[in-house]
C-alpha cells in the first residue's frame, strides 16, 4: 500500500466478475439467538421490531424480516446480561423509518448499550442482553464515511 494511504476501499460496481467456485460463503443464512423466555422474545422481535413469526414450537420459533431468518431457541443457559465485547447484530431499516423505530424502542423501555456516533444507527439490548443495532446505511456508505475517520 502506498505510504500515507490509511484505507484501501474496494467498491465493486459490477465491473469485476466473481466466479462462484471461489466463494464459499455467499451470505447470512440465519441468525440463532438463545433466549431465556421464548414468548417474551417472540413478542419483542415481532411486536417491537416487526419480524413475522413463521413457526412457533414449544422451545423454538422462526421469525423473518426481509431476507433475514431469525431462530429463537429457549435455552436454560442463556446469559443474564450483555457481554462486555463489541460483538452485535445489526438489522437494516429504511433511512426514513429509523427515527420512528428508535422512538418506539425507547418508549418500550429498551436499554441502550452504546450511544451512536452517527445518526444512521441505534444500539440497544434485547430482553436477554443480546447487543443489537438498527442501521439505515449500507457497506458503501460506511466505507465512504470511514475514509475521513483516521488522521
Amino acid at each position: 500500500m502506498p505510504r500515507g494511504l490509511r484505507h484501501q476501499i474496494l467498491l465493486d460496481d459490477g465491473e469485476r466478475k466473481h466466479e462462484s467456485s471461489h466463494r464459499m460463503v455467499t451470505g447470512l443464512n440465519h441468525l440463532t439467538l438463545s433466549v431465556a423466555e421464548l414468548e417474551r422474545s417472540v413478542a419483542f422481535y415481532s411486536e417491537l421490531l416487526g419480524f413475522e413469526v413463521r413457526m412457533r414450537g414449544a422451545r423454538s420459533a422462526y421469525l423473518e424480516a426481509g431476507t433475514l431468518w431469525l431462530a429463537l431457541v429457549q435455552d436454560d443457559m442463556t446469559r443474564v446480561d450483555a457481554l462486555p465485547e463489541y460483538s452485535h447484530a445489526a438489522f437494516h431499516v429504511v433511512e426514513g423509518e429509523l427515527s420512528v423505530a428508535k422512538e418506539r424502542l425507547i418508549r418500550a423501555g429498551v436499554r441502550r448499550w452504546q450511544e451512536a456516533e452517527r445518526r444512521d444507527s441505534f444500539y440497544f439490548l434485547d430482553p436477554d442482553g443480546h447487543k443489537l443495532e438498527l442501521h439505515s446505511g449500507d457497506l458503501r456508505s460506511r466505507l465512504m464515511a470511514n475514509c475521513g475517520d483516521e488522521k
